[in-house]
């Protein structure tokens, strides 16, 4: 059975259980404890050299970093997400390296600045924080605009891009990132997170930290 190895407060894992997840395929979900410095067993490094997460063992075939997951992911079950024309396939890779390098390295600033940090008790870096801040500004207006053309990044249906974005944007109100200016993005948002690959990795990001701040 395929196994997925992650940990559920990182978007990059919950991007391949998403995917997984719409493919319909079985996997075993492993979490990997930081704490106890499960990442850097002699087992862990042989699937990945570097010990960073997420991986996936295919019956001793390892990948890792998530986009080259889930392409691998639906290329090997035919999937439609990951459409087999060549220009349409473009299309798809295209926003996802979009979404990925601009708005997700955007996201990244914030999140671990405003959430991670003070709980790790890391120097907070402000800079960081308005400069994701100002990439988004940037950005986000680019998806809401290619989301409102047919209501999804490439065409009228889900593709990898639009779960790779969902995943990116998951943890925008534990990180106090604002989507309300961007209709479509709301509504596109809304609507997938409503679907049962969305609702079968979690309800909503972050539930265990959620848990842990309310209380």
């Amino acid at each position: 059975m395929l196994k997925i190895y992650g940990g559920n407060l990182s978007s990059f894992c919950n991007k391949v259980r998403l995917v997984a997840n719409a493919i319909g395929l079985e996997y075993e979900y492993k979490k990997i404890n930081f704490k106890e410095r499960e990442h850097k067993a002699p087992d862990f490094l042989k699937m990945h050299p570097a010990g960073k997460i997420p991986i996936i063992d295919d019956d001793g075939f390892f990948v890792f970093e998530s986009n080259a997951i889930i392409k691998y992911l639906a290329e090997k079950n035919n999937s439609s997400l990951y459409p087999k024309e060549l220009k349409q396939k473009t299309q798809v890779d295209q926003w996802i390296d979009f979404c990925s390098f601009h708005v997700g390295n955007a996201m990244d600033k914030i999140l671990f600045n405003k959430v991670f940090a003070p709980r790790i008790k890391v120097t907070i870096d402000e800079r960081a924080i308005q400069d994701g801040y100002m990439f988004l500004n940037r950005y986000l207006p680019v998806i809401e605009e290619q989301i409102g053309r047919d209501g999804f990044l490439v065409g009228k249906k889900m593709t990898l891009a639009d779960v790779n974005c969902l995943a990116i944007l998951d943890p925008c109100e534990i990180a106090e990132v604002d989507l309300s200016a961007y209709n479509n993005i709301v509504q596109w948002r809304e609507d997938l997170k409503k679907q049962d690959f969305y609702t079968k990795c979690h309800k909503e990001y972050g539930e265990s930290l959620l848990r842990m701040t309310k209380s």
